[in-house]
């Protein structure tokens, strides 16, 4: 499977879950290490309709070559995710529970003593905070964020009042993770409400 095919499937799924509304949300996967450089969704593109050519090859800042494909604003925070990380893929969704975490966790979320935190890469006892930052739209701005409170075991950045990035060693291994924090985070909104 091409990049391009993958991607495209991936965000047909996300989008399916409704958490890529629209035009939302980002998907990336490295395509090379020396130099980083990554396959990114385009930018402006309903993400459920995706095809394989949407998608374009960016550096580690972002930029790309390509006359004709723009790619997402986003795609210098995934290059410094997969840099600062090294993950091979880095998706980001609009998925809502996340979002409603960091309003009222703006300084972390942390999660305990929950089984599903062994589909986030944890063990069920573990504290695992996920990092919240600042909205911004400058991608220096973010990936500076990202880089002063990343932790090699939260594979995960919340951007306030934005969404949520999450990374792994390939496309399938960040959508787990993904699933699985966003049933965590969901949990930990319910439950904070009782």
């Amino acid at each position: 499977m091409t990049p391009g095919e993958a991607l495209a499937a991936e965000c047909a799924r996300y989008t399916a879950m409704g958490w890529m509304r629209g035009t939302s949300g980002n998907l990336s996967v490295v395509v090379d290490r020396d130099p980083l450089r990554l396959a990114v969704t385009v930018s402006g593109k309903d993400k459920g309709e995706l095809t394989p050519d949407d998608v374009v090859v960016v550096d580690a800042d972002g930029r790309t070559d390509d006359p004709v494909r723009v790619p997402s604003a986003e795609a210098g925070l995934h290059g410094r995710i997969a840099a600062v990380s090294g993950a091979g893929a880095v998706v980001h969704v609009h998925a809502l529970a996340p979002v409603v975490a960091a309003e009222h966790w703006p300084d972390g979320v942390e999660l305990r003593d929950l089984e599903m935190l062994k589909g986030f890469g944890r063990r069920a006892d573990d504290v695992v905070v996920v990092p919240v930052v600042p909205n911004s739209q400058d991608m220096g701005v973010l990936g500076d964020a990202f880089e002063a409170g990343f932790r090699a075991d939260v594979p995960a950045l919340i951007v306030a009042r934005h969404g949520v990035y999450v990374w792994g060693d390939d496309l399938h291994r960040a959508r787990h993770r993904l699933e699985c924090l966003e049933w965590l985070l969901r949990f930990k909104v319910e439950t904070q409400r009782r």
